[in-house]
């Protein structure tokens, strides 16, 4: 009989994780379903998710009619449908958190896209969120921007587990590494016990190849038939698998220095290379490529549920991480020789992320808002 591909993507070492979640899902037990049947090993969630959930999901209803009635506020509706769908979720994915040491069975939940921008505000509301939900393997979301890397370390600092999104560059991702070294030592320092605390770094892949292969075809148009068009033809669909690569090789190297290997020796956790945004939004692509290409040890892949239907029903799984190091910074390179540089794509791709889930958050509570409305009238 066949492995499972998604069970194998564990002994793999890399953890899958579903990129979804709704009450419905909980309460019909599918989301047990898929850790016993497909290994996996943790949720996240965002905005968008919630407001798909929210404005169609009768799961809701009940508790839609009981916070109309008490004329809960907007806001404190929103944290409490969010709130107990991840409190929900945490506890099917405890046994899983118990059974890795506290590795994997973790739910990501998003602090508000609004504070993107504002430091204090980011570590006060990741500290409410964690209170609120209450469950030891829930992972706080702060992206990583530059107003998000001191929040994120703090956020380590006071033992919170933190899932750090929305990193699109190499170079980010170095600074998203060095803010969780220092929040573990500062945990650390204050007498805190590193094994409670864990993090994952967020790095997304298909949103690079959208936006750069759109900029290689525009170097073909201007150039046709010119030795710099054909490097843009070869290298169509390359790039977010060598920028996710080449953060790999970064990954290795941090954690492989003497100041980890001391931190380490107490009991510190790695702070994994999450791949996420892994569906093919190119349908010229494997519907698996940004799986297939990136698995390797002490890595996370956030998973959207169509992805992990075809993964489940033709992924192939091989190391394809380890010593991809040079390969990837020679696709890279060879990028350089554009008129866009990586970093500069990279640099858009995260404002327009930060608009992106700001616009769903702003949804998620209209469409709270509407419910209570509608709730309110009978």
């Amino acid at each position: 009989m066949k492995t499972n591909p998604l069970v194998a993507l564990g002994r793999a070492g890399q953890s899958p994780w579903i990129d979804y979640i709704h009450r419905g899902m909980i309460a019909s037990g599918e989301l047990a379903r898929r850790i016993a049947d497909d290994g996996i090993r943790g949720v996240t969630s965002n905005p968008t998710i919630f407001e798909k959930a929210v404005s169609s999901g009768r799961d809701y209803d009940d508790q839609i009619r009981a916070l109309a009635r008490a004329g809960t506020p907007i806001l404190d509706a929103y944290k409490a449908i969010v709130t107990d769908d991840i409190r929900a979720a945490a506890g099917v994915l405890r046994p899983v958190y118990d059974a890795s040491r506290g590795d994997d069975g973790y739910v990501s939940l998003e602090v508000d896209p609004d504070l993107a921008r504002d430091t204090k505000a980011t570590i006060a509301r990741a500290r409410e969120l964690f209170d609120a939900v209450g469950r030891p393997n829930v992972m706080i979301k702060i992206p990583g921007t530059k107003e998000g890397l001191p929040a994120v370390e703090a956020t380590i600092a006071a033992g919170i587990p933190v899932n750090v999104t929305l990193i699109f560059s190499v170079r980010r991702y170095e600074e998203v590494a060095a803010a969780y070294l220092r929040g573990v030592e500062r945990w650390i320092a204050a007498g805190g016990d590193p094994r409670n605390v864990a993090s994952v770094a967020s790095f997304f892949v298909s949103r690079i190849d959208t936006a750069v292969d759109a900029l290689l075809l525009s170097t073909v148009e201007r150039w046709p038939g010119s030795p710099k068009a054909g490097t843009a033809l070869s290298l169509l669909g390359k790039t977010a698998v060598a920028n996710a690569r080449l953060a790999y090789a970064r990954f290795l190297a941090i954690f492989d220095t003497p100041r980890w290997r001391s931190l380490a020796l107490l009991g510190a956790r790695v702070q994994r290379p999450l791949w996420a945004s892994t569906g093919t939004k190119n349908p010229k692509y494997s519907d698996v490529k940004y799986i297939e290409e990136l698995i390797g040890p002490d890595t996370v892949n956030t998973i959207p549920p169509q992805t992990m239907d075809a993964f489940r029903d033709h992924g192939v799984v091989a190391d394809t991480l380890s010593g991809s190091g040079a390969g990837a910074k020679a696709v890279l390179d060879d990028y350089a020789l554009m008129e866009t540089g990586i970093e500069e794509v990279c640099a858009r791709l995260e404002d327009e992320g930060v608009k992106s889930f700001l616009d769903s958050y702003r949804k998620l509570l209209a469409a709270v808002e509407g419910r209570l409305k509608i709730a309110s009238a009978g």
